[in-house]
């Protein structure tokens, strides 16, 4: 998408705004996000036992979360900004499992505009899908903060 200026951001309310490349979802991701977080569960990070039990090990729900600013970079841009801050999520819900190996790409949707502690927020819904698959993984609304400057 081309950049566009904050004051046109409400006549792209409920358009998708971007779909991003894929990415996919690695062991040694899992793991890493796994160190960061603490959460070391066997369905995530125990190759052996979750490939025994359940066909394999799946990624965390808040990895597949956390993806949305990468997934999301440069989807649209907004000229005469001097800072966006990330403002909160509503509705976010793990609808399909990642397994290690599959890849996953993002779709946003900008579904609210409005003027904000002296800036813009705005809304984004967020699905997060999964190669060859009809359930997403991951569908979150977003806000952030945009200011001009």
């Amino acid at each position: 998408m081309n950049p566009v200026e904050i004051k046109d951001l409400p006549g792209l309310v409920g358009q998708e705004v971007g779909v991003s490349d894929w990415v996919e979802i690695s062991q040694e991701r899992v793991n890493q996000f796994a160190e960061a977080t603490g959460d070391h569960q066997w369905i995530h990070v125990d190759v052996e036992r979750a490939t025994r039990e359940m066909g394999g090990p799946i990624a965390h729900g808040y990895l597949t979360l956390s993806l949305i600013p990468f997934l999301g970079a440069g989807m649209l841009p907004v000229k005469g900004v001097s800072r966006g801050i990330n403002y909160g999520s509503d509705k976010v819900r793990f609808i399909n499992m990642v397994r290690v190996g599959k890849r996953v790409r993002m779709r946003q949707k900008l579904i609210g505009v409005e003027a904000k502690a002296g800036g813009v927020q705005i809304r984004n819904e967020c699905t997060i899908e999964i190669e060859g698959e009809s359930k997403p993984a991951c569908v979150a609304e977003t806000m952030s903060i945009l200011y001009a400057g």
